[in-house]
């Protein structure tokens, strides 16, 4: 007969033995850290100078005021004594608050953050209490930020903003073993197996990009490219040291004469324009009856350290161009760039009509930048501190490493995109969902040292587009020289790429025949919005004569996907209908099967 003891006594053992496999796993901890690169550490947090500005504004308050800093103080302590006093009255009482007691603690700030949706964390004297304080200190940190002094500059204001707040996020309790009930729930439910497992995740992620700490947001084994991702047909049909370029498949029998060639950024891989089927836009346009080239960028190493934007022109886009003009026939295409290769589209656009080059019948721009007056959520990253530490980092490395760039994008989310992964993976023992989106995220890609820095410091910091032109190819590039017809497809929710600030570049160019267009949604989810989802919306209005705010005032919400309206203004541009193509010609051979060779590169850690 087997006893309350005996299972106590087995789950200590098991618990045990769980444990004992931690001391395991330390030394490929210790092996994994050991072959770190870490990234120059001006990178890790501002200048030091920025916190001094903050101190000595906030002292300048003291001095002037201060009655009104004791008054705050008192209240914060009065506060802490109230939430150990609550505590306390609980563990006596074993008992949560009753209402009035809960009335009288006052409203919950933190009601609806999902971090804190364990019971706990309201029911437990001890989670309670690190909660309570939790949201004071949060309170206490922002009232003191709030009441700096115009000492700082906006920029600096905004800077250190970014910067607490971080600090802020970092320091939730949910982060920390001994103070997260669900993670402590979870090892005991699991007898500390979930704390094994979630440490072996953790050595596999580091493992995995050379002892840099990358939180893993998907299960990575769950895809393969060119087997349940990038699955549309095509090959490759030409291919030089910065792009392949892809001939996708024919899915009509005709197809429009004037072919489209898009351009993805090289900040991450082209196939999130062709990930489910379902939701490709690569696959939707050949099924709309027209010849698509899409470029695939190298994933840069450090001997392409010199490669600077005239090389992504010349040998990228121009070429690329010349190619898709040669395999069809035409004299023309029709040209698309997204995000950054938007920008670099309008620079190539001013290049070719210098050189009086007509070979763009028009342009599509998603989400592109190209006035970068207003930085926006980048402004925390585009002051000389963090870029002299990129310049001295590339000097070092010869590229910015991905795991850079991954990293800035995630903290400008941090809560979503680190400490809530971190935690379900890292404490919880969670694998990572199947999710072809985050998959996409975590396939990050290398820049070269030379474009990084022209582009950081000539577009992002002089704003020399839009301002006094750009050198670049031999000719000084001004926004006003983009002449063709003209689309811009914005994104409402862009944090990245905000929709205010690409259309006051938007209107900045030459053009006479110019559409914008506003979807609902963010950087992402916005331009990938199949119409059979029929989820996010549109809006568009043909005036730009005004700013953004008097636009989107006069602008039509229309619904469904933008995909259908930029096909119908594609479709009066791109010439007759003629017998489909197959990808390559005589003297363009397949050179390997879409999604290609360049796109399974890894990234630099």
């Amino acid at each position: 007969m087997t006893t309350e003891s005996d299972v106590a006594g087995s789950n200590v053992e098991k618990l045990n033995e769980n444990l004992a496999k931690v001391e395991e796993l330390s030394q490929r901890l210790i092996k994994a850290l050991a072959a770190r690169t870490p990234a120059n550490p001006t990178l890790n947090a501002p200048s030091p100078e920025l916190f001094v500005k903050a101190a000595q504004s906030y002292w300048s308050e003291i001095l002037e005021n201060p009655g009104r800093i004791y008054e705050k103080q008192l209240e914060y302590w009065g506060k802490s004594v109230r939430h150990f006093l609550d505590a306390q009255q609980m563990m006596l009482r074993g008992a949560p608050l009753t209402e009035e007691e809960e009335a009288e603690a006052g409203p919950d700030p933190l009601a609806g953050d999902k971090r804190f949706a364990n019971p706990l964390w309201k029911s437990h004297p001890y989670f309670r209490y690190i909660k309570s304080q939790y949201a004071l200190n949060v309170q206490a940190i922002e009232n003191t930020l709030a009441e700096i002094d115009e000492d700082l500059s906006p920029k600096d204001r905004k800077r250190l903003d970014y910067f607490v707040h971080q600090v802020i996020d970092m320091m939730s309790p949910t982060n920390f073993l001994g103070t997260n009930p669900d993670a402590l729930e979870r090892a005991v439910a699991t007898e500390g197996e979930s704390l094994v497992k979630g440490l072996e995740n953790l050595i596999a992620d580091l493992e995995a990009n050379n002892g840099e700490l990358v939180v893993r947001l998907a299960d990575d084994t769950a895809f393969e490219l060119g087997r349940n991702i990038a699955t549309t047909p095509g090959e490759v049909v030409y291919r030089n040291r910065l792009m392949e370029l892809i001939q996708y498949a024919p899915a009509t029998e005709e197809v429009h004469a004037t072919p489209i060639v898009i351009f993805p950024p090289w900040i991450n891989k082209f196939y999130i324009l062709d990930l489910k089927p379902e939701n490709s836009l690569i696959k939707w346009i050949t099924e709309q009856g027209y010849t698509l080239f899409v470029v695939s960028w190298v994933n840069p190493d450090p001997s392409h350290a010199d490669i600077g934007l005239e090389d992504y022109i010349e040998e990228g886009f121009l070429t690329a161009i010349r190619e898709a003009k040669a395999i069809t026939g035409e004299k023309q295409v029709n040209a698309v760039g997204y995000c950054i290769a938007g920008t670099t589209l309008h620079l190539t656009l001013a290049l070719m009509a210098k050189r009086g080059d007509r070979s763009v019948k028009s342009a599509t721009f998603f989400t592109a930048l190209t006035d970068f007056s207003e930085q926006g959520e980048f402004t925390p990253f585009l002051q000389d501190d963090f870029i002299d530490g990129i310049e001295k980092e590339v000097a070092a490395q010869g590229i910015l490493r991905g795991f850079i760039m991954g990293r800035t994008m995630s903290f400008l989310r941090a809560r979503d995109l680190v400490y809530q992964p971190a935690v379900r993976h890292y404490m919880m023992g969670e694998t990572p969902p199947a999710f072809d989106l985050l998959y996409w995220n975590g396939d990050s890609t290398n820049l070269p040292g030379r474009m990084a820095m022209q582009y950081l410091r000539g577009l992002c910091q002089a704003n020399a587009f839009v301002d006094g032109g750009i050198e670049l190819c031999g000719e000084r590039l001004h926004i006003s020289d983009v002449k063709v017809p003209l689309m811009s497809i914005t994104c409402e929710n862009d944090h990245i790429a905000a929709w205010k600030d690409c259309y006051r570049g938007f209107r900045q160019t030459g053009a006479k025949d110019r559409t914008f267009i506003v979807s609902e949604s963010g950087h992402i989810a916005g331009i990938v919005n199949p119409p059979a989802k029929k989820k996010y919306g549109h809006y568009t209005n043909d005036d730009l004569s005004n700013d953004a705010e008097t636009w989107m005032a006069g602008a039509t919400r229309h619904e469904g996907s933008w995909w259908p309206r930029w096909e119908a203004w594609l479709a009066g541009r791109s010439g007759a209908m003629v017998p489909a193509r197959a990808p390559g010609d005589s003297a363009h051979k397949p050179l390997a099967p879409a999604p290609g060779t360049y796109v399974r590169k890894k990234s630099t850690s």
